[in-house]
């Protein structure tokens, strides 16, 4: 009898074991039910905030496109469901992602991989690379060569709330004027109309728009401020969805299909 009590309390001691490292590692009992869940669903719930051209953009009629909603295809191709875009904002990714019940499976579009959001949820394989830099107005190319140039409190400098470029602006850009816009797609536009001077952008946002109006330009696109890559975000808990996009992105990359979207899209 002793001998079966010791046995029990050595697997019971097990179990608590792997359930506290489960817990301290962010991870949870149903660890590995997540692509299986979606399959069973047969849709993929996409997160994105269909703001930022060329990597996810919401027309009127509701179509999206992008880098990154071609992205979505590929990882909603490999488990073979169809695809939902859930709107969300940059001010509200991160409760969206947290949120229980849970908003969307995943996120993308736009989203740099950070050491902040890695500590709190799961972040893919970087598949773009990123880095600040500004748009102003192509007259005022030869006036801004550098942060400096930037910070005075003569120089308008427009952020959407919520996100990096809003951080970095307030990081970086004490002495400037902060206008804080609300819609991240109008903001070239009004910094072409003369409203604002400076729109803190990213090196794969900015060129669409110096493409797409000559009244824009981003003379130090290929000086970035910052370096980083943009990737794919999700609950933590979710790791073999986690392996499935690093997959996906690794395919992409050995096959060239990354590539020939960062044609596609001018990045």
């Amino acid at each position: 009898m002793d001998h079966f009590r010791r046995l029990f309390l050595l697997v019971a001691a097990l179990c608590l074991s792997a359930a506290l490292f489960a817990c301290k590692n962010g991870t949870t009992a149903q660890d590995g039910a997540t692509v299986a869940r979606i399959k069973e669903r047969g849709t993929l719930l996409v997160g994105t905030t269909g703001d930022y051209r060329p990597l996810s953009f919401r027309e009127e009629d509701g179509r999206y496109w992008g880098f990154g909603i071609e992205l979505a295809g590929a990882i909603a191709k490999t488990l073979e469901v169809d695809i939902q875009y859930v709107p969300t904002s940059w001010p509200s990714l991160t409760d969206d992602v947290l949120a229980d019940p849970q908003v969307f499976d995943l996120a993308l579009g736009g989203i740099t991989i950070t050491e902040a959001r890695k500590r709190q949820m799961l972040m893919s394989e970087g598949y773009l690379a990123n880095g600040k830099t500004f748009l102003c107005r192509s007259e005022d190319a030869g006036k801004y060569r550098s942060l400096e140039d930037l910070d005075r409190p003569e120089v308008r400098v427009m952020v959407n709330p919520g996100g990096l470029n809003e951080r970095f602006a307030r990081e970086h850009l004490p002495h400037a004027t902060l206008l804080v816009h609300r819609d991240n797609e109008e903001i070239p536009g009004r910094v072409a109309a003369g409203e604002a001077d400076v729109m803190i952008t990213e090196i794969t946002e900015a060129p669409w728009y110096v493409r797409n109006d000559a009244r824009l330009a981003a003379p130090l696109i290929d000086q970035p401020f910052t370096h980083g890559e943009i990737g794919v975000l999700m609950k933590k808990g979710q790791d073999d969805l986690l392996t499935l996009v690093n997959g996906v992105i690794r395919q992409m990359k050995a096959d060239g299909s990354l590539q020939a979207l960062r044609e596609k899209y001018g990045l």
